[in-house]
């Protein structure tokens, strides 16, 4: 696809996309730029809904960085056991408080270089917390949404998150860095899932070089 051709054709997507799902926003439901770290961290490898379910009793319990930073390790495990890898996802967690107190004087860092020396927190998360919490555009959140979507879509031709990031963001304006991302995430929930797609419904469908395919129908 010519360069040309392909702003024409990510510049529709963009469109239909917004048509059809309207402004969107994180799914995980924080109050502040501390609870979405600690969603953030915990979303790897788990559904938004599971991770929704354990913070609601979590964010009762530690209201504070150093409520976090002083949490006993092994409670902690078992308190976000149901969202997996949990013993390295409580290991960052309180890491991650720990040097934000020692070196961030207990506020969230605002950078992306100071957000990615936390541990458990890379370049996905950082722009999450970045777009989400502070308004502060650095990137695309590529997650395995935005991988899947952005690929079949014909957006990118890479698999890896880095250069999928990369790609977005020159195809698109900084304005929609953020718009395109979290569009991405909504359709690849509702209707470009990962296993037989719903083609025949999309409303992408007469643009995507995937459609039908990946679903089966031909």
């Amino acid at each position: 696809m010519a360069n040309e051709t392909l702003q024409k054709h990510a510049s529709e997507i963009l469109h239909i996309l917004k048509k059809t799902h309207g402004e969107q926003h994180t799914a995980l439901i924080h109050r502040n730029p501390l609870q979405l770290l600690v969603s953030t961290i915990l979303s790897a490898q788990c559904t938004d809904v599971r991770v929704n379910i354990i913070t609601k009793d979590l964010f009762k319990k530690y209201n504070t960085v150093e409520d976090y930073a002083n949490a006993d390790l092994k409670e902690f495990e078992q308190e976000i056991k149901s969202t997996g890898f949990y013993k390295n996802k409580a290991k960052n967690i309180i890491a991650a408080t720990k040097k934000i107190v020692s070196d961030f004087g207990g506020k969230i860092p605002k950078t992306m270089q100071d957000l990615t020396t936390l541990p458990g927190v890379g370049r996905k998360t950082a722009n999450v917390i970045l777009s989400e919490a502070f308004g502060i555009i650095e990137g695309v959140t590529v997650d395995t949404h935005v991988t899947r979507v952005a690929f079949r879509l014909g957006l990118t031709k890479n698999k890896d998150p880095k250069k999928i990031e990369q790609d977005l963001m020159e195809i698109y304006p900084k304005s929609e860095w953020r718009n395109i991302s979290n569009l991405l995430i909504a359709h690849g929930r509702k209707t470009c899932v990962a296993k037989r797609p719903f083609c025949s419904i999309c409303p992408l469908n007469k643009i995507c070089p995937s459609a039908f395919k990946v679903a089966g129908y031909r």
